[in-house]
C-alpha cells in the first residue's frame, strides 16, 4: 500500500450484540480484494458496531458498498434499540484521508459511494462534513436529528430530500449518513457515578458547544436567548470536542462520551484531563477511559509524553514504554485489555511489512547470522550494532536525567535521551530493510529474460535494486554517526558513573559506520551511474573519516573518568 492514496472507512452499524449478524457485514467487507480489515468494535449497551478497513479509494467504496447492502439485509431497523443516537442500519459512513489524497478527492469518493448506495439499495442518503451539500449538514448530530423515529416524517418535507436515494421511509434500513471528514476520535471516560446528569454536567464543561445559559446560573432558570430567539451558550473548555452523558449497565457505570474531531485542537490527554478536573470539582472522580476504534500512534505518544512531563521524568523513554504511561495514565485497560498492536493504526498497517529479524531473541539472531544463508548479512548487523551505540548514549542520559542531584537537569538530559531513540528506532528499522534490499535484489536477479524487453526491465530493475542496496547501508552511516554526539555529550557532561557505557557506545557507533561502509562500496561496484556512484563515495568517506576522528574525542572523555 506504500506510495498510494489511502482512505480508511468507519462505518457504524446498528448491531453490537449478535456476532453472527456482525460477521456477515464483515466477511463482505473482507470479500473485498485490496483492503484491510483493520478493526471490529461491538458496544452491547449501545448495540451498535464500529467497524474500522483502509486501502486504495476503489476497493475501499466497494468494500463500504457491500457492507451497507449486507447490513440492509441483516439488520432490521424497526427492532433496534440502544443508547446511541442512530438512523439506519449503516448509521453513518465516513472516509477519512490517510495518505498521499486530498480531503476533496476524498468527498469526491464519498459522493461515489453515496450515489451507487441510493440507487441500487433504494436507502435516503444524506452527505455530511467534508461532503455535506449544505452548510447546515454538516454537522452530523443536525442529519441525525430524531434519528430512526423521526425519519418518516423528516422525509415527507422537501428539506429534507436525502442528497441521494429515494425521499422514502425505509424501515428496515433507516438512513445513512456519508462523509468525509478527518481523522475523529471516539472516546469514553469513566466516571464513579450512575448517574446520567452529573456525567452530562462533565460533559456541558468540556464540549466545546458547552451549555445553555439559564436565568441566575440555575439549572432551573429559564434559558436565555439573544434577540434572534437562539439560546446563549456558555462555551466548554475544549475545541473540536462533542460530548454527552450516558450510562451504561453493561458497565455499571456512567461515562462522558465524546468524538474529538479536531485532535490538534484538543488532544486525547487534554479531553481527559478536562473530563477529570471538571469531575474532580463536581465531587466525582475519573476512574478510566476506552477508545472506540483505531487512534494514530502519535496521539498515544503525545500522551504518553504529557504525562511524564507531568511527573518531570524523561521522555526519552522507548515508544512502547510511552504508550504504556499513556494507557495507564488513562486508565485504558480498566474496562478490557489495550493492545497497542491492535488499537494503533499504524501498528494495523505495519502488519503488512514484516521485521522478522527484530522479532527474534539475541540468541537467534546470532543463530541465523551464522547459518549458512547469506542474509541477514553485514549490513544488517551494521545497523544493529549501531542501534546498541545509540541505545548506550540514550541510556546514559535517562539515568542522568533521573539522577536525584540534578533534578534541575531533567529537561536537558531528556532532550538528549529522545534525541538517542529517534537515533536508535532509525538504525532498528534498518536491520530489516538491509535484508530486504538483499531481497530486492535477488527477485530481480530471477526476472524472465527471454525477449529484448524483458532483458532491458530485469536490467533496470537490477540496476535500481542495487542503488536502493547501496542506500541503505549509507543511511546506516548517517544515522551511526548522529550516535556520537549523544555518546559525546554525555561523556563529556553525564552521569560520570557511567561514562564507560558512553564509551562503548561510540565503539559500536563507529563499527556501524565501517561495517556499512564496507557495504557501500562492495553494493556501489555494480552500478553503472558513476557520478552517482562517485558522489555517495564521496560522502561515505567523509562520514567515515568524521567517526573515527569522533570516536577519539569520546574514548579521550571517557578515559578522564576510568583513570
Amino acid at each position: 500500500m506504500q506510495n498510494q492514496p489511502l482512505i480508511e472507512c468507519v462505518p457504524n452499524f446498528s448491531e453490537g450484540r449478535d456476532p453472527a449478524v456482525l460477521k456477515q457485514i464483515t466477511d463482505a467487507i473482507e470479500a473485498v480484494e485490496g483492503v484491510k480489515l483493520l478493526d471490529v468494535d461491538p458496544g452491547k449497551a449501545t448495540n451498535r458496531t464500529v467497524v474500522t478497513f483502509v486501502g486504495a479509494p476503489e476497493p475501499v467504496i466497494e468494500a463500504a458498498f457491500q457492507a451497507m447492502k449486507k447490513a440492509s439485509e441483516v439488520i432490521d431497523m424497526s427492532k433496534h434499540t440502544g443508547e446511541h443516537p442512530r438512523m439506519g442500519a449503516t448509521d453513518v459512513c465516513p472516509l477519512i484521508p490517510i495518505a498521499h489524497i486530498t480531503m476533496e478527492e476524498v468527498a469526491e469518493w464519498a459522493h461515489k459511494l453515496a450515489r451507487r448506495a441510493g440507487e441500487e439499495l433504494g436507502i435516503p442518503i444524506y452527505m455530511y462534513e467534508s461532503a455535506a451539500t449544505k452548510p447546515a449538514w454538516r454537522n452530523l448530530a443536525t442529519v441525525r436529528s430524531g434519528e430512526y423515529e423521526a425519519l418518516p416524517d423528516k422525509l415527507a418535507k422537501p428539506e429534507w430530500k436525502p442528497d441521494y436515494g429515494p425521499a422514502k421511509f425505509n424501515a428496515t434500513a433507516g438512513a445513512t449518513a456519508v462523509g468525509a471528514r478527518d481523522f475523529l476520535i471516539a472516546y469514553n471516560v469513566n466516571l464513579n457515578t450512575t448517574s446520567v446528569r452529573r456525567a452530562n454536567s462533565v460533559a456541558f464543561d468540556v464540549r466545546e458547544q458547552g451549555r445553555v445559559k439559564r436565568e441566575g446560573g440555575k439549572v432551573s432558570g429559564a434559558a436565555l436567548k439573544d434577540e434572534n430567539g437562539n439560546a446563549l451558550r456558555e462555551p466548554g473548555k475544549c475545541k473540536g470536542v462533542k460530548g454527552i452523558g450516558w450510562y451504561i449497565e453493561e458497565y455499571g457505570i456512567a461515562q462522558i462520551s465524546m468524538n474529538i474531531t479536531d485532535v490538534r485542537q484538543t488532544p486525547l490527554h487534554i479531553a481527559f484531563e478536562a473530563c477529570r478536573e471538571s469531575a474532580n470539582r463536581r465531587g466525582m472522580r475519573v476512574t478510566g477511559s476506552e477508545l472506540v476504534g483505531l487512534v494514530p500512534l502519535q496521539v498515544m505518544l503525545d500522551a504518553g509524553h504529557y504525562f511524564l512531563k507531568q511527573q518531570r521524568r524523561s521522555l526519552g523513554a522507548s515508544e512502547e514504554e510511552v504508550i504504556k504511561i499513556a494507557i495507564k495514565s488513562m486508565g485504558l485497560d480498566e474496562l478490557g485489555p489495550f493492545d497497542p498492536q491492535q488499537k494503533i493504526i499504524e501498528y494495523q498497517l505495519a502488519e503488512d511489512t514484516p521485521t522478522p529479524l527484530l522479532n527474534m531473541s539475541l540468541r537467534t539472531f546470532s543463530n541465523e547470522t551464522a547459518s549458512e544463508s547469506v542474509a541477514p548479512g553485514g549490513g544488517s548487523v551494521a545497523a544493529y550494532v549501531g542501534a546498541l551505540g545509540a541505545s548506550l548514549g540514550t541510556m546514559v542520559a535517562n539515568l542522568s536525567s533521573h539522577r536525584r542531584v540534578w533534578d534541575d537537569r531533567w529537561a536537558e538530559f531528556s532532550e538528549w535521551a529522545e534525541r538517542g531513540q529517534r537515533i536508535k528506532d532509525g538504525l532498528l528499522a534498518l536491520v530489516d530493510e538491509d535484508t530486504r534490499s538483499f531481497n530486492d535484489i535477488i527477485a530481480a536477479v530471477r526476472m524472465p529474460k527471454g525477449t529484448e524487453a524483458e532483458k532491458a526491465a530485469r536490467h533496470e530493475a537490477m540496476q535500481e535494486a542495487t542503488k536502493y542496496a547501496t542506500e541503505v547501508p549509507f543511511r546506516t552511516m548517517e544515522l551511526a554517526l548522529e550516535t556520537f554526539e549523544v555518546c559525546k555529550a554525555m561523556a563529556e557532561k553525564g552521569n560520570p558513573n557511567s561514562a564507560s557505557d558512553a564509551g562503548v557506545g561510540a565503539l559500536c557507533a563507529r563499527a556501524a559506520v565501517h561495517g556499512a561502509w564496507l557495504n557501500v562500496r562492495i553494493n556501489a561496484g555494480d552500478i553503472e551511474d558513476k557520478a552517482w556512484v562517485e558522489a555517495k563515495l564521496s560522502a561515505a568517506q567523509s562520514i567515515a573519516a568524521k567517526a573515527d576522528a569522533l570516536e577519539q574525542e569520546v574514548i579521550g572523555l571517557v578515559e578522564r573518568h576510568v583513570g
